[in-house]
Parts: C-alpha cells; sequence; structure tokens
C-alpha cells in the first residue's frame, strides 16, 4: 500500500469518524470533564475533612494528656490526704488510750 493511498484511506476514516461520531465523542468529554471536575471536589473536600479531623485528634490527645496528669496529681493528693488522715487518727486514738 502506498503512502498516497494509505493517506486518503486515513482523511476518509477520519472525515466519517468526525462527522458521525463527534456528537458523541464530544458529550463523552464533557462527561469526563465533569466527572474530573466532581472528583476533585471530592478531593478537596475529604482533604479538608481529613486535615479537620487530623486537629481535632491532635486536640483530643492533647486533652487526654492534661487529664492523665491531673489524674496522677490527685491521687498522689489523695496519698497525702490519707497519709495525713491517718496520722491525727493514731494521735487520736493515742489520746484515748491514755485518757
Amino acid at each position: 500500500m502506498s503512502v498516497k493511498v494509505a493517506h486518503e484511506l486515513e482523511s476518509e476514516t477520519v472525515r466519517a469518524v468526525s462527522s458521525e461520531d463527534f456528537p458523541a465523542l464530544e458529550e463523552k468529554i464533557y462527561k469526563t470533564i465533569e466527572l474530573l471536575k466532581s472528583a476533585r471536589e471530592a478531593k478537596a473536600s475529604a482533604e479538608r475533612d481529613a486535615n479537620r479531623l487530623r486537629d481535632q485528634l491532635e486536640q483530643r490527645e492533647e486533652e487526654l494528656d492534661l487529664m492523665r496528669t491531673e489524674v496522677v496529681s490527685l491521687r498522689k493528693e489523695r496519698e497525702e490526704v490519707r497519709g495525713r488522715v491517718e496520722k491525727m487518727l493514731k494521735q487520736i486514738d493515742q489520746l484515748v488510750t491514755e485518757g
């Protein structure tokens, strides 16, 4: 097949495809563009949600650390108070037994 014949065949094929299927192809391209826009919007929304959730998680972790520290402090304070109360009770017992 000569180059001229191949070129003519290609031109006829392109004309046939372009004149018959161009509206359908154009519609598919526009649909693809809309799908791409929607996918990009969904991705951006998902990224915003993920960032918001990461921020919330960090905040909760900080709150948890503060609460743990507070619990440890309260337990120490409770033990100190318990020790002081026991000491006072012993002194009261001694006074009662002496008296």
